[in-house]
């Protein structure tokens, strides 16, 4: 019954089956017909071209492919279409001659060679690269001077390791645009570390080619290639998929998840992308990205590769495909893969190797043609170099032997049932299309699934579930638990790692957008060795108040400071002895001095204004005795002129202002115990050959060596509860503490003690890692974050400050004299108002004395006129003397008015 049962539920699925086998065999009935179809046609053209006798055989050529690979099998089947349509075009011939060559390099040479020698052929068209054309060219001249069309990539940047022939022509694409572009993938999601996967398939994709120029692209997107990982050709692997199970087991137990895969077969490649499914190498935080090689493919292979390669990125080479020549290309090139390979039905399009066979072959029919009499090799390698036409995979054109346009990358993604365009990427342009969106200067992609179903970027790097922990040190003998305190917890019996700095770690890391294992181990040693052991790769990260020093960062990694630090001097403080002359330190010298300056200034202007009209500034001593008073407010001489009384207002305000100031800071100094440091400097300490002390676990002791203290007057401390201790007991006269280990100390001991002298500038506190460890990118980032939300604040607030100390602010004060500073607006409006009664006094005296000159002078002027007028008039003339005389006493009368 139950037989029965499980037999109807399976009648559908036969039924689907049976439907699916019929369908296929109708369309490969479909396919033949095209065939016999198209096969029909080309025998009426020839039937048709056998009308015209003077066009036959013009010369034959071979072809070199590895049928056992598919771009092998679709070159074939483009080389026979090529011909094929030639003869239609043009009603001649080729003769041609298809080798295979296993996928074997020496096959494919001897495989060369013997079409040459034996079947004669002018020209090759096949996977022949240059090296391997350039010792088929060294057998004799004879095959030096037949020509080869090369389909696979080549590099303009690498030097050939051999004579190149000169008779080559290079079709295949240079495989330095692909590196650049995946490159540029690489630089634009900032992964720093890469792992490249490639197939030693050609002589160039060896430690000196191709992985050379990927690891010269990756530098120049600030990158660089950790791993590499390399492949026998598949041919010659006895067990392929052992042999890469093996090394993916390699490549999943490091840190790194980035793989390229670059020059790779696609049997090869169909097995790597298996075994990394099954071996959950496809799921979160990993990223793959394929070449040309198999992107250019993915539309001819079948689902069960495609749901295996789910989130691939890879670049395939763009062409025209709605043009109507590649639409009947594709028809003639599908109907013929069927017949040829009827097991591979599923998937029959045609990729960029099958086109660029198809234009290559074109390309040669067509320059054999053109050579009109005396057939030479160099007369057809001259009509190759010079053809300019658009084939059907781009442009073809020539320079230095090789194909001279450079190919634009289609950037695909493989999501679902297929793939999807995300973009294109040319030399000229980078990025285009989709691919980006453009925001002013910068540039985002669009979504990208990748794999594991993640949406967002992959890190790049990661840690499996099947691998350890990461060891932490955190140093358990340092002198401030504050910032890591290291216990041993009974109840779970195990240690117990708390502190400020290890708050902070753990905020960092969950704002990692990934999980991170790891474990704090204890580190009984000093900071420099606890450094030493991340260097040895002994820890793989220490977390604590390690200092960024330079010899420090020469060994190990360090992340962005979580706190800002330098190297300070803790001293006690001590009440400032009672001296003669202490009133003198209420001000400072320079306010003593403009003081004295501005009441002699002000008492001149006043004595300049009264000194005329008022009997009590009458001489010089007079204004020195006012100036004096005046500040006493004790001044008896009376002021009568309103422009004085304007010029000692404001300056009696400024007195009065400064008097309460000194008053009230000499009472603060005799009532009030000022404190000051014991030491103000290092160089006081040095002097003094003073013992100073310091955390005996930290870089301190050579820092202070190098500053010029002896080793025998540095006092190692171990606690922060000894300091005070230290300094009671006359040990030591000042201690060196970075900066946050000082707020601590000054935090529980505000009273007594005080930082005094210059602050050496130190690189801050920070986490340490391994050099080039990725690990600490991304913790910088976090910090950086943790810092900006204010939990940095808050740990700082909450873990490091001490409830033993009160607010109040300390007695110390570093200067307690009082400057010109808080006076200048006083002392400039007084000053101002002096400087413009001054002027106006002197303007007003300067007015009278001209004044007075004017009357004089018309005074003088008509006596003058007086005492001429009245000699002249009623002086009489004697009758003795002559007219001459009475002129001579005129001229002395105006010499005498004039002397007047």
């Amino acid at each position: 019954m139950h037989l029965l049962l499980h037999q109807e539920k399976a009648l559908p699925g036969r039924e689907l089956i049976k439907m699916l086998r019929l369908l296929s065999f109708f369309l490969v009935l479909v396919l033949v017909f095209i065939v016999r179809s198209s096969k029909a046609m080309a025998l009426e053209g020839e039937n048709s071209c056998s009308m015209d006798h003077s066009r036959q055989i013009i010369g034959s050529i071979g072809g070199v492919f590895d049928s056992s690979s598919r771009v092998g099998k679709e070159q074939k089947i483009a080389m026979e279409l090529a011909l094929q349509d030639f003869h239609l075009s043009s009603c001649s011939n080729l003769l041609s001659d298809i080798r295979d060559s296993h996928g074997s390099s020496a096959l494919a040479v001897s495989a060369a060679s013997d079409l040459i020698h034996t079947e004669k052929v002018q020209a090759i068209v096949g996977i022949l690269t240059k090296e391997e054309a350039g010792l088929v060219s060294e057998i004799d001249k004879i095959v030096e001077e037949t020509l080869i069309i090369s389909l696979t990539s080549y590099s303009s940047t690498l030097p050939s390791r051999t004579r190149l022939s000169p008779s080559l022509v290079q079709m295949g694409g240079d495989i330095t645009l692909q590196i650049n572009c995946i490159a540029a993938i690489v630089g634009h999601f900032r992964w720093q570390k890469v792992t490249a996967i490639y197939e030693h398939i050609h002589d160039y994709s060896t430690e000196a080619g191709i992985i050379n120029l990927l690891s010269n692209s990756l530098k120049r997107v600030d990158s660089e290639m950790e791993h590499r990982s390399f492949f026998s050709p598949f041919s010659s692997l006895s067990d392929p998929r052992a042999a890469i199970e093996e090394e993916l087991k390699n490549l999943r137990s490091r840190n790194n998840r980035v793989f390229i895969v670059v020059q790779f077969s696609l049997q090869l490649a169909i097995i790597l992308f298996e075994k990394a499914k099954e071996m959950s190498m496809m799921g979160n935080g990993y990223v793959w990205i394929v070449s040309n090689d198999i992107a250019s493919l993915l539309d001819s292979v079948d689902s069960s590769v495609i749901s295996s390669m789910q989130g691939v990125l890879g670049l395939k080479t763009k062409f025209e495909d709605t043009s109507k020549s590649f639409r009947d290309f594709k028809l003639k090139f599908r109907a013929n893969y069927a017949l040829d390979y009827p097991e591979e039905e599923e998937k029959l399009n045609p990729s960029i190797f099958a086109l660029q066979t198809y234009d290559a072959t074109q390309a040669l029919a067509q320059a054999m043609q053109n050579v009109e009499d005396n057939f030479s090799s160099k007369k057809v390698l001259e009509n190759i170099l010079s053809s300019n036409f658009q084939g059907l995979s781009g442009k073809i054109s020539f320079s230095n032997n090789k194909q001279s346009n450079e190919e634009t990358f289609q950037i695909i993604n493989v999501v679902g049932k297929s793939y999807r365009e995300l973009g294109f990427w040319s030399p000229e342009l980078g990025f285009s299309g989709s691919f980006i969106k453009h925001n002013g200067s910068s540039q985002e992609w669009g979504p990208v699934y990748w794999p594991g179903g993640l949406l967002t970027v992959p890190k790049g790097w990661s840690y499996s579930y099947e691998e350890r922990q990461l060891k932490i040190g955190v140093p358990a003998i340092g002198a401030f638990r504050q910032f890591v305190s290291v216990n041993y917890d009974q109840r779970m019996n195990g240690t117990n790692v708390t502190g400020f700095s290890v708050s902070v770690f753990e905020a960092a890391v969950r704002l990692l957008p990934y999980q991170l294992p790891y474990q704090f181990v204890p580190f009984y040693g000093s900071y420099d060795d606890m450094v030493v052991q991340v260097y040895q790769k002994k820890l793989d990260a220490a977390v604590g108040d390690t200092e960024i020093i330079a010899d420090r960062y020469l060994l190990a990694e360090f992340s962005q400071p979580y706190l800002e630090s330098g190297l300070v001097m803790v001293v006690k403080v001590e009440p400032e002895k009672k001296r003669t002359w202490m009133f003198l330190n209420t001000f400072q010298k320079e306010m003593w001095f403009l003081m004295a300056g501005m009441s002699f200034f002000v008492g001149f202007v006043i004595w300049f204004i009264e000194k005329g009209d008022n009997p009590h500034f009458d001489g010089f001593g007079s204004m020195l005795w006012f100036s004096i008073t005046v500040l006493f407010f004790v001044q008896r001489e009376p002021i009568k002129s309103n422009l004085a009384r304007f010029v000692l207002a404001p300056y009696l305000l400024v007195i009065l202002i400064v008097t309460a100031s000194f008053t009230a800071s000499l009472s603060s100094m005799l009532t009030v115990s000022q404190l000051q440091p014991s030491a103000v400097d290092v160089e006081s300490l040095q002097r003094a050959n003073a013992a100073v002390g310091c955390n005996g676990n930290s870089f301190i002791i050579r820092y202070l060596v190098s500053l010029g203290f002896k080793l025998e007057n540095i006092r190692t401390i171990d606690s922060i509860y000894d300091y005070p201790d230290a300094f009671e007991r006359g040990a030591i006269a000042a201690a060196f503490f970075v900066v946050p280990h000082a707020k601590v100390f000054l935090a529980k001991y505000c009273k007594g003690y005080t930082m005094t002298g210059p602050t050496f500038k130190l690189g801050g506190f920070g986490f340490v890692f391994p050099k080039g460890s990725s690990l600490a990118f991304d913790i910088s980032e976090a910090i950086l974050r943790v810092r900006e939300n204010g939990e940095v604040q808050r740990l700082e607030k909450e873990l490091l400050s001490s409830s033993d100390c009160s607010s109040s602010a300390s007695n110390l004060v570093d200067d307690p004299r009082l400057g010109p500073e808080p006076f200048w607006g006083l002392f400039l409006v007084s000053g101002g108002i002096s400087v413009v009664a001054l002027c106006i006094t002197v303007a007003r005296l300067l007015g009278k004395r001209c004044c007075a000159s004017t009357s004089l002078t018309i005074t003088l002027i008509k006596i003058r006129i007086f005492t001429w007028a009245s000699l002249t008039l009623f002086t009489p003339i004697s009758r003795g003397n002559s007219i001459q005389d009475s002129h001579t006493d005129r001229r002395q009368v105006m010499a005498i008015i004039a002397q007047s």
